[in-house]
C-alpha cells in the first residue's frame, strides 16, 4: 500500500496515466516486484464516510482482479471532484477496464 506523501509524489512525477470517468489512474514501475496501491479522494467529494466507502470499493477492486495490473507496479487511484458514487459492481468494472488499459488486457 502506499501510504506516505513521498511516495505518491513519485508515481505522479514519473507515472503513465489514464484517465476514466471520473478518476485518473497514474502507474510506474517500482523496484519491489510486487504491485502496490495508493488512493487519493479528493477533498470536494462531500462527507467522510462517502469517500472511506470509495476508498474500500476501490481496495476491494484492486483485491479481486490483482492478475489485471502489471506486476511490480505502483498505481494511483485519483478520484475527481466530479465523480458520482455509483454502485459498487460499476467502480470495479471502471477500475478494471483502466487497469486492462495498462496490460492489454481491455475488459
Amino acid at each position: 500500500m502506499i501510504r506516505k506523501g513521498w511516495e505518491f509524489d513519485k508515481v505522479y512525477s514519473q507515472g503513465k496515466r489514464l484517465h476514466g470517468k471520473g478518476f485518473t489512474l497514474i502507474c510506474r514501475t517500482n523496484t519491489e516486484g510486487r504491485s502496490r496501491i495508493g488512493i487519493s479522494v479528493h477533498g470536494k467529494i462531500r462527507g467522510a464516510v462517502k469517500r472511506n466507502r470509495i476508498k474500500r470499493i476501490i481496495r476491494e477492486s484492486f483485491r479481486l482482479d490483482k492478475e489485471l495490473y502489471p506486476p511490480g507496479a505502483d498505481i494511483v487511484f485519483a478520484v475527481r471532484p466530479d465523480f458520482s458514487l455509483p454502485a459498487p459492481v460499476d467502480i470495479s468494472r471502471f477500475v478494471a477496464s483502466l487497469a486492462g488499459r495498462f496490460t492489454g488486457q481491455e475488459v
